[in-house]
């Protein structure tokens, strides 16, 4: 007989590791470097595009896009950017567009983790053309895309399974990320909250083992220490942990606005009469206005951010950030060019706090931190990643249970009035769908022996054949019966089509069950095995109902069949819906 222990049998654990995680976790050391690497090359095209595009010189130096003197040239620029960009992703390739995020989302559940060497180009210096000529993005969604593509890659090299090279596509893209913010514990947690899509050792340690080797990478190639090193020296008590509780929800409130409003901007260019690769040059000409406006919300702002967490900025600044760079970026990303969402969340979550926190305890600083960590979370539905990711980009760990309570009270804010988060929606408008809750699958933890119908109706193997074919003919309750010898122990599985094939075909004078069964191979479970295995074996053979023995005697306990998995699914809806009193 064949037993549920084929060739998919793990002796039970607690995980599902193995030794290959180890091979993951080395190759996480490759794949850990490169994405250190791509960051590096990225921030250098920034600033290499930056210096060409607003001050004609050729230069990786650093250079602030409001120090130009271009005057109303300044509107021109944007748009003359994102015309390169629309004509790199119409004849380039058209996964360039956008944010990065989502793209990368797409290709680990539905692209077997396969990045091509194209997007892993042209991303980050579509990317770099767009924020330097001053798209109003950040670095973070592109590092995310070509860190991903360097793991999926390097992984494409060698035989490793979908699972396998998602992992590493995440790694990367953790890396990379770690490199452009120096947040390794925030890579980490958006890998778990928004890419993995599991929760397990396989993922997890090749993803911290990438993300160390970013973060040793790191001083060599870019900084050392927090992007924006902040202490505000207060003192957390009661009051400011229920303020921050109030800041989340508000957060919340223009996550849910801004994610609403980008959708109908893009619905309106998705209208228009022209080509796709002519929507970022229009989204140009919102960007360009908006510069002539003020300058400060042209490119990442990772200045206006600083400014912010010090406080130092005016409130005339801040507002502008607050409305102008909102119109602009929405514009912008609602056109389909390329740059990032996470900087623009934390500038305007930031401005939003750092604005009422002028009429609150603590300062404007201190809220714009828990305004950054709220529309983070509510936006991209990642909470832990915005609290962690908040506090690492300052260094002011002490102000970890404000920004948790602003992310959790921002998320659930999210999640009830906003079905998809702004990188989901973006799938789901392609017509795919993603749950983004985890919990541990009843398959997984209920044992066969706990879910089997027991002491079911057998057949004796000294049946005769001509007999079994009378009765199934009489009409049989089940549509299969164990049979089994005169000790219960089971000799195969008989069916209504085994009868009426005996039937047609003919079977030897006085054959029994016994005899034409002593040869088959027949599934089988034990009452340990859980019912994911059994649901395994039924995939692996077809057979749709699996008898249950005893392992020690080989005697029939019970039969498990496909009904009773899907009662299984009926009872654990039940439990989450049923609210009995007693």
């Amino acid at each position: 007989m064949t037993s549920s222990k084929s060739s998919s049998y793990r002796p039970l654990g607690d995980h599902s590791a193995d030794y290959r995680m180890l091979m993951l976790a080395a190759a996480a050391l490759i794949v850990g470097t490169g994405g250190a690497f791509g960051a590096w090359v990225l921030l250098k095209a920034i600033d290499l595009a930056t210096n060409i595009f607003w001050f004609g010189r050729l230069s990786v130096q650093p250079a602030a896009i409001t120090d130009n003197m271009l005057g109303v040239g300044v509107v021109a620029i944007p748009v003359i950017g994102s015309l390169i960009v629309g004509l790199m992703a119409r004849f380039g390739s058209e996964k360039i567009r956008g944010h990065g995020i989502p793209e990368a989302i797409e290709a680990i559940l539905y692209g077997e983790s396969r990045l091509s060497p194209k997007v892993a180009l042209l991303k980050p210096l579509s990317s770099a053309i767009s924020i330097g000529s001053g798209g109003p993005f950040g670095a973070e969604g592109p590092i995310i895309m070509t860190g991903g593509a360097i793991g999926s890659l390097f992984a494409q090299l060698f035989h490793l399974s979908a699972a396998e090279r998602k992992t590493l596509l995440v790694a990367g893209a953790a890396a990379g990320m770690t490199a452009i913010f120096g947040t390794p514990i925030a890579a980490i947690l958006l890998a778990i909250e928004v890419l993995l899509f599991e929760w397990k050792p396989r993922s997890f340690v090749p993803v911290v083992i990438a993300v160390l080797a970013s973060l040793l990478w790191r001083p060599e190639l870019i900084d050392s220490g927090p992007l924006f090193p902040v202490h505000h020296g207060v003192l957390l008590d009661v009051r400011l942990i229920g303020i921050a509780l109030g800041m989340g929800a508000l957060a919340g409130c223009q996550a849910s606005l801004l994610s609403m409003l980008l959708y109908r901007i893009e619905d309106i260019f998705g209208h228009l009469p022209l080509h796709w690769m002519w929507w970022p040059a229009i989204g140009g000409i919102a960007v360009g206005i908006g510069g002539l406006i003020d300058a400060h919300v042209l490119g990442a702002g990772y200045e206006s951010i600083r400014g912010l967490l010090e406080g130092s900025l005016t409130v005339r600044v801040a507002l502008s950030l607050l409305i102008v760079k909102a119109v602009v970026w929405l514009i912008a990303l609602g056109s389909g060019t390329s740059g990032g969402v996470l900087a623009p969340l934390l500038m305007l979550g930031g401005a939003l706090g750092f604005l009422i926190g002028h009429f609150l305890p603590g300062g404007g600083a201190l809220w714009a931190l828990a305004g950054m960590a709220g529309t983070m979370s509510g936006a991209m539905r990642a909470p832990l990643t915005a609290a962690l990711f908040a506090v690492e980009l300052t260094g002011d760990f002490a102000m970890l249970p404000l920004t948790i309570a602003a992310s959790a009270a921002a998320y659930a804010v999210s999640v009830l009035v906003m079905r998809r988060s702004i990188l989901t929606e973006k799938i789901a408008r392609r017509g795919r769908h993603i749950l983004q809750e985890y919990s541990v699958d009843p398959f997984d933890f209920l044992q066969a022996g706990q879910v089997m119908t027991p002491a079911p109706d057998t057949l004796l193997g000294s049946l005769s054949v001509v007999d079994a074919g009378a009765f199934f003919a009489k009409g049989a309750l089940y549509r299969s019966y164990p049979v089994v010898d005169e000790g219960e122990r089971l000799i195969g599985l008989v069916s209504r089509s085994d009868a009426l094939r005996w039937q047609v075909e003919g079977a030897p004078d006085h054959a029994t069950l016994a005899d034409v069964l002593s040869d088959a191979s027949q599934p089988f479970g034990t009452p340990q095995d859980p019912i994911s295995r059994i649901a395994d074996l039924m995939v692996e053979t077809g057979v749709g109902r699996i008898p249950i023995v005893d392992p020690e005697t080989g005697q029939i306990k019970g039969i498990l069949a496909r009904q009773d998995l899907l009662k299984i699914r009926a009872v654990h809806h039940e439990a989450e819906r049923d609210r009995k009193t007693r």
